[in-house]
């Protein structure tokens, strides 16, 4: 294959992924926030490949990227919006839901498109002051690792431990290369300024007493149900 048409062949795939993008950018915030709600009670309930519940209850805060967008040839892109909610100060309950969006681009074998739902645990302090800040890169500010799945934590608990966030995720669609390493993510002002009409950061949110807005009540729902079925 010559230099000209691999050229021609990923300006294809960097239109494809701007498309694409575009189209993410285009969905309602109320949909953005259902699909949180949706993706977090899917992947926590997946069997014995699902999200322990010991973690989710252990957590510091908690990011959800539904239908994260990846394509590329040669050159890839990845882009996606999603929220994160922190645990309040004394622990008890969450705070509003503050908008995140992920980005990142790669180079190397893959081809291909996919939607990629994403989960983050932040498991620390140090995880937590990288979701405060303006941004921060998976694999290079935050040290990132695959969160164990199913019931048996025994033998991930040292790894769990030191890690600052534990990454899960469920793909559709077909794309070789996938990975969040490199990825930036940052707070999505826009977002926050249509949930809460007004500017506010993502600090505050997350930080704060700030009640969450209608829009967000079957995230919120999400949340307090899936640590309820375990006081129970």
């Amino acid at each position: 294959m010559n230099k000209t048409l691999v050229a021609v062949l990923a300006i294809a795939g960097s239109v494809g992924a701007v498309t694409a993008f575009g189209a993410d950018r285009e969905v309602k915030v109320d949909d953005r926030l259902d699909a949180s709600a949706e993706t977090l009670s899917d992947m926590m309930h997946a069997s014995d490949k699902g999200i322990p519940g010991d973690l989710l209850d252990k957590a510091r805060c908690v990011v959800v990227v539904p239908g994260m967008k990846k394509v590329g040839f040669i050159f890839g892109a990845k882009y996606g919006q999603g929220f994160a909610v922190c645990r309040r100060l004394k622990g008890v309950g969450w705070s509003a839901p503050a908008a995140m969006r992920v980005e990142g681009g790669s180079v190397g074998f893959q081809i291909g498109a996919s939607e990629t739902d994403v989960v983050l645990l932040v498991m620390n302090e140090g995880g937590m002051k990288h979701l405060l800040s303006d941004k921060f890169t998976i694999g290079g500010d935050a040290t990132a690792t695959a969160g164990p799945v199913g019931r048996d934590l025994s033998a991930q608990t040292d790894a769990m431990m030191r890690s600052e966030l534990l990454s899960y995720s469920r793909s559709r669609g077909l794309f070789a290369g996938i990975s969040l390493e490199g990825a930036t993510l940052r707070p999505d002002q826009d977002t926050n300024r249509e949930l809460y009409g007004h500017d506010v950061t993502n600090r505050a949110i997350l930080t704060g007493n700030l009640k969450a807005p209608p829009a967000a009540k079957g995230f919120e729902k999400s949340l307090y149900k899936e640590s309820a079925q375990r006081t129970k």
